[in-house]
Order: structure tokens, then C-alpha cells, then sequence
């Protein structure tokens, strides 16, 4: 038994059953036993791989996507260049080299920046991103950006900001706790707290004994204050995780750990509890700020940008076994039966007219 499940066990022994939110919480975030403060999750040797580590075009492509908002925004200077959630630095890395590439005077005129709440994981992206020849700054939070037009990139972030569940009962909708069972092992209980029906999607009044619906106003709460800034200050936002465009009914809270599904209470701290994202619910925060939304597949995205144009230059000098590694990677990124439908994309730019 991990000492973080111990704990848990004995959290619920001494104040009763948590709300699934609570412990999604203590799971990935705990200061001494939390799967992100403790461990290294990503890549071959982890627990699952991104997409800036599958291939360098993923980033090369963001980059460009947010050079072309810089551009549609009035080439604005000074600006700051952010990635929230920035994992390794594998993300930054990639679209540092496709900026200077591009244009090198505009990654001199701007400064960028990683928000990173893992001491951990900060001193790991430091590592990655020795040596480049701009100017890097870390934050915990988006408050202590510069108050200047903000391009920013989240991926594969929200899915892991805790959400709260609901279940449908005989007795109607309950929040969704963890508790102990007669044996003292962790087990999913329908709570005593109710829920507004207003938070529900539609479909759940109607939806059978048993039915579970999602709620995140953790990552609600996160996009406002992303948002926020680009309504006050300028600037475009990117964010790309696996969800749904439209908001539904069920259960898709999960653990991942050595490239394989686990059981979400069975190893507490040693796998990675995500979610789904809500991309409606996302966007409606964004639209309620005054701000243009556009959503679309990871696929579509990254086709658009020249997928494809990128990985013929990059295979044209190089051998066969290069070829297919750089062609596997196109079917992982944006392939239908791959991340190229489960990932979706949410942009956001202040609308046409403003600033």
C-alpha cells in the first residue's frame, strides 16, 4: 500500500468520505506524496507520452500558430510568450527553435515564460531549456505575468484540474465521494450533497439510477483567469487536451500508470488521475470575457498548419527507417484512430475589431 493511500485511508477514518475533487487533489498534487511532486510521468520510462515527445513538429506547429496571432493581433512588442503546465520543457523547447527560425527578431522583442507550481518539474524544464538564447522567466501563477498581451499554450492541462462528480440516485443527484468499505478499503459512495440542477448537462433529468455527470469549476475558475488577462491585456490563447466539444453524461475519470489503465483508488500517488475536458464548458468562460472561441480536432489543427508539408522536409534527406518513424508519428498526432479526434483544440483571440 503507498504511504499516500495510508494517508488517505486514515483522512476519511478521522473526517468521514471526501468528494472525488478532494482527492483528485491529494493524488496529483500532494506536497509530499502527490503524483506530480514526486515522480516523472512522462516519456518511454513513465507513466504516458505527450505530443511534443512523439515528434518535434508538434511544437514547431504551435509555434507557428501563435506567431500568425501575434500577427493578427498588430505584431504588439513587447509581448510575452507563456506555456501553463509546461511538463518537461519538451513543448517550449520545439517552438524556441521554430521561433527563431522564423523570425528572429521577434523571439528578441519578446520574453517568455513557463508556469510551473512544481518545484520538481521547474528544475527539469531548467535542465531542457539550458542555454537558449532568450530571455526565460518562471511563475507559479498567470497573476505575476507582465501586464502586457499574453500568447499563450496549455497542453494536456486541464485534464489533470480536479473535477467534482455527481451520481444519479433513487433518491436524486448526490456528489460522488470516496470512502472506506467494511474492510477499510477505499470505495466510491453517493454523498448527501445535492447539486443545482443548473450545473447539469442536458439529458440529466432523464438520465438512469446510477448515471455520473462532471463538473469542473477548478478549471472553470483557471480559464477565467486566462481569459481575463487576454480580455485586459491582449494577446491569443491555445489549449489542447482529449475531451468532448459537446457536454455530456458519464463517467470518465481514469488512472494511467506504466502506459496502462489502473484502478482510479488502487495506487494513490503513483498513477495519473485524469479527466475528460469539457470544451464547451471551457469556451462559454472564454465567451463570457468578450473573446472569440474557435474549437476544432487535433488533427484538423495540425493539418492546417502543414503537418504534412513539415514531415516531407524533415524526411527528405533522410534514410527509410527515419521516414517511417517520422510518418508513425503523423498517424499518432492526427491520425482519426489516434490522438488526431480524441484531442481537441480551443483557440482563443480577442474578437475582430478589438484588442
Amino acid at each position: 500500500m503507498t504511504r499516500l493511500k495510508t494517508r488517505i485511508i486514515d483522512l476519511i477514518g478521522a473526517v468521514g468520505p471526501i468528494p472525488v475533487s478532494e482527492y483528485m487533489a491529494l493524488c496529483l498534487f500532494d506536497p509530499e506524496d502527490g503524483y506530480y511532486t514526486t515522480r516523472e510521468p512522462f516519456g518511454a520510462a513513465g507513466d504516458f507520452v505527450t505530443a511534443p515527445e512523439i515528434s518535434q513538429m508538434f511544437g514547431e506547429l504551435v509555434a507557428v500558430w501563435l506567431y500568425q496571432a501575434w500577427q493578427a493581433s498588430g505584431r504588439p512588442l513587447p509581448a510575452t510568450i507563456a506555456e501553463i503546465g509546461p511538463g518537461r520543457g519538451t513543448l517550449t523547447k520545439d517552438m524556441l527553435r521554430a521561433v527563431l527560425r522564423l523570425d528572429p527578431a521577434f523571439a528578441a522583442g519578446v520574453s517568455f515564460a513557463m508556469i510551473e507550481t512544481s518545484p520538481r518539474l521547474t528544475e527539469v524544464q531548467k535542465e531542457t531549456l539550458a542555454g537558449q538564447p532568450v530571455r526565460l522567466d518562471w511563475h507559479q501563477t498567470i497573476e505575476t505575468l507582465p501586464k502586457k498581451p499574453l500568447f499563450i499554450v496549455g497542453n494536456e492541462l486541464f485534464d489533470a484540474v480536479p473535477i467534482r462528480q455527481f451520481v444519479r440516485t433513487s433518491s436524486g443527484w448526490r456528489e460522488r465521494m470516496v470512502g472506506l468499505d467494511d474492510e477499510d478499503g477505499l470505495r466510491f459512495f453517493a454523498g448527501a450533497g445535492s447539486v443545482d440542477p443548473s450545473l447539469l448537462p442536458a439529458g440529466a433529468a432523464d438520465a438512469p439510477e446510477g448515471a455520473v455527470v462532471e463538473v469542473a469549476p477548478a478549471r472553470a475558475a483557471l480559464m477565467a483567469a486566462i481569459a481575463e488577462r487576454i480580455a485586459r491585456h491582449g494577446g491569443a490563447g491555445l489549449f489542447i487536451d482529449y475531451g468532448h466539444l459537446q457536454p455530456g453524461i458519464g463517467d470518465t475519470l481514469q488512472a494511467l500508470r506504466k502506459h496502462d489503465h489502473d484502478k482510479v483508488l488502487a495506487n494513490p500517488g503513483e498513477a495519473d488521475l485524469t479527466a475528460h475536458v469539457d470544451f464547451a464548458a471551457l469556451a462559454a468562460v472564454v465567451r463570457a470575457h468578450g473573446l472569440d472561441v474557435q474549437m476544432t480536432t487535433q488533427g484538423d489543427f495540425l493539418l492546417g498548419l502543414g503537418l504534412l508539408a513539415r514531415a516531407g522536409q524533415l524526411g527528405a534527406k533522410a534514410d527509410d527507417s527515419v521516414r517511417q518513424a517520422i510518418s508513425d508519428a503523423v498517424e499518432r498526432l492526427a491520425g482519426p484512430d489516434a490522438m488526431g479526434e480524441l484531442f481537441k483544440v480551443l483557440k482563443i483571440q480577442p474578437k475582430v475589431g478589438t484588442s
